[in-house]
């Protein structure tokens, strides 16, 4: 146990299975699935999390019968050959003293189904449409509910047939259990609906037959919404109700808890809730089910660092901690906290970039911060490098950062030289929009890891042809970021009103009260200003240059945003790319139609413009003969995402190459 954390690292046992710590890694969709069976990929990730010293780990959500497959890289378990590939998964997740459930699941009607780019038939427990993926599914019949009952027992039984400690059944986040249980959804008349009793049936009958197919031996659970959080979602009320059912009947040896449902736009958000959402917020919605059962209760929702959970758990809100996010920015931060190094935790921040967000692009997880996430094969450690040599890393934005870090760690001598008085690049623009202080902690963690590894940082030092000459490295990594792309404004030399997102930010401009964005990134840069002017008290427009207010974020933090442009009385002019200005009039151009847009009683036009590459010292340094590569910005303007992978990947290939030329590196 450890003493800063005392509850977090005390064990919990359920069912003769002592999980070591109160530390969970939820289930969580990876696409790293090969076959849709665990591999070589998969293993590889949840074996990361458990040799950083998870408690328990309860793997993605399986697909249990046919009704609920598409042609998406889900994890199926549906016949009895799956089962050597889960058992090398419960190997691996074994051998370094973790525990491992199964989940289970079926969409219902929360899915397209998709299969050669083509819809599917959805099944739901009535036809009733959803108002995410606007599908009206067709309703069940009563045999295929019978046979999902049965399918759910069976795949159970693979679960422990392949060595798994426990079985989780999902009738969380509007599901194909959830919607049986909610009559705004399940509107049958037979023994599957109507009364509450019937509505019950499913999950409880799934329940038995999981119990039936996996023994005493094993643990069966249950993930449940504590509140759908939508119109004609599951209230607490009710689901309270099913807890305290499912608890006294003894059917479930615990209760997993969540919040929201993926059955609409507004609800889907607590999915995966990103750093808008106040850390542990679903811990208050756990705890009144927990005084209810009798049964421990489990608590997933922004709960992102060690002193974070260790709260709920002495505030008797839960007794074990989802930290799911926590372990794919850090998979040792379990093992980090338990030996009181906390400060030394690479502490997500909930940007929802690379996991959700990749997931939702159809790419396997990762993570912005840490790119090794989900690449654990591609990405192994690498061993010392065959000779050190002085490495200088010019600029100290994430790309720089991450780039001197490897560099470090592959055990060279680093400066890393920042032309500004502060580290951090572009960050320390993106943290100052509202309610997103949080991505300072990206600064923070690469911050903390810079002095771990002991490198030489150099705050106002402008790295040119002196300085490469008086320091003499052997090699140059140049990340010197990018500066702002100013576009062709008809009448903007000369309005004397049009400024840039970043001189808002800063203060360095004032707007006046009537303010148009123009947004050509349709990012977080945009709603993220334009929700700040108005409660401020300017009346905004924002324009945008994309088919909707932030088009490029991940869909849950759009949504979010999309809901707070509404609630703040922005008007959203979408399809819209800046043309021209005068003292009061924007004009702008319809992107699809190329016919004018114009807006009056403009005070300040505020641009929201990309980024051009600083090539200036790669210029300089052509003719010195010093090796040299570029990453992050400075190759082209991206996101932090690509920054860091480029510091990492691209810094390892390149330093690998002019240390051991001749190959000689394991």
């Amino acid at each position: 146990m450890s003493a800063s954390f005392p509850h977090l690292f005390s064990p919990l046992v359920l069912r003769g299975h002592e999980i070591r710590n109160r530390i969970l890694s939820t289930g969580h969709q990876t696409w790293l699935a090969e076959g849709n069976r665990p591999g070589e990929a998969l293993i590889a990730y949840h074996e990361a999390r458990a040799r950083g010293g998870a408690g328990l780990i309860v793997n993605e959500a399986a697909r249990f019968h046919p009704s609920a497959i598409g042609e998406a890289p889900d994890l199926t378990l549906i016949h009895d050959d799956a089962i050597p590939h889960y058992a090398r998964l419960a190997a691996a997740v074994h051998r370094h003293g973790a525990k491992i459930f199964g989940q289970l699941s079926h969409p219902g009607r929360v899915t397209r189904r998709m299969t050669d780019g083509m819809r599917g038939v959805v099944w739901a427990p009535s036809s009733v449409p959803e108002n995410r993926f606007h599908v009206v599914p067709r309703e069940m019949p009563a045999e295929m509910v019978a046979e999902i009952v049965e399918a759910a027992g069976a795949a159970a039984g693979r679960y422990a047939e392949a060595g798994y400690d426990g079985v989780e059944l999902m009738a969380s986040h509007g599901l194909l259990f959830a919607q049986f249980l909610n009559p705004a959804v399940n509107r049958r008349e037979d023994i599957y609906g109507g009364s509450e009793e019937n509505r019950l049936r499913p999950l409880r009958e799934a329940l038995i037959a999981v119990r039936r197919a996996v023994g005493e031996g094993v643990v069966v659970g249950l993930r449940i919404s504590a509140d759908e959080a939508e119109e004609g979602g599951l209230d607490q009320d009710r689901v309270l109700a099913v807890c305290r059912r499912l608890g006294d009947e003894g059917l479930v040896d615990y209760i997993n808890t969540t919040l929201g449902s993926m059955a609409g736009p507004g609800a889907s958000v607590h999915v995966a809730p990103p750093m808008e959402m106040a850390p542990a917020y679903v811990a208050p919605k756990a705890a009144a089910i927990r005084a209810q059962v009798s049964v421990p209760v489990f608590v997933a929702g922004r709960i992102n660092q060690p002193q974070v959970a260790e709260a709920v758990l002495a505030a008797g809100q839960a007794d074990m901690c989802g930290m799911t996010r926590a372990m794919i920015a850090d998979p040792d931060m379990a093992r980090k906290a338990r030996e009181g190094r906390a400060e030394d935790i690479r502490a997500c921040i909930g940007c929802n970039q690379a996991c959700i967000g990749h997931f939702h692009a159809g790419y396997p997880i990762s993570c912005i911060q840490n790119p090794v996430s989900g690449r654990e094969l591609r990405l192994p450690p690498v061993p010392p490098a065959a000779r050190a040599l002085k490495v200088l890393v010019a600029g100290a934005g994430p790309a720089g950062m991450k780039a001197a870090v490897t560099a470090a760690e592959m055990g060279h001598q680093v400066v890393l030289a920042e032309a500004a008085a502060q580290a951090g690049g572009q960050a320390l623009l993106a943290q100052l929009l509202p309610d997103r202080a949080e991505f300072g902690g990206l600064v923070t963690n690469l911050l903390t890891e810079l002095r771990l590894r002991q490198v030489d940082l150099r705050l106002n030092t402008r790295v040119d042809a002196a300085l490469l000459r008086a320091e003499r490295p052997d090699a140059l990594v140049i990340a010197t970021g990018s500066t702002p792309f100013m576009p062709r404004i008809e009448g903007g030399e000369t309005g004397g009103h049009v400024v840039t997102a970043a001189e808002v930010l800063t203060g360095r401009a004032r707007p006046g009260g009537r303010v148009v964005i123009a947004d050509w990134r349709c990012d977080q840069i945009g709603v993220g200003l334009a929700v700040m002017l108005a409660r401020r008290g300017h009346h905004v427009r924002l324009a945008v240059a994309g088919i909707c207010a932030g088009q490029n974020l991940q869909q849950y933090v759009r949504d979010l945003w999309a809901g707070r442009l509404h609630e703040a009385g922005i008007e959203v002019i979408p399809y819209a790319r800046i043309y021209g200005v005068d003292k009061d009039t924007a004009w702008f151009l319809h992107t699809a139609s190329g016919a004018a847009i114009t807006l009056e009683g403009v005070e300040t036009l505020v641009l929201v413009e990309g980024n051009t590459p600083d090539m200036t010292l790669q210029r300089e340094v052509a003719g010195l003969g010093i090796p040299s590569i570029t990453v992050g910005d400075c190759t082209l303007a991206r996101t932090a995402e690509e920054a860091i992978h480029d510091g990492l990947v691209l810094t390892r290939g390149f330093l690998g190459g002019l240390a051991d030329p001749a190959g000689e590196r394991a």
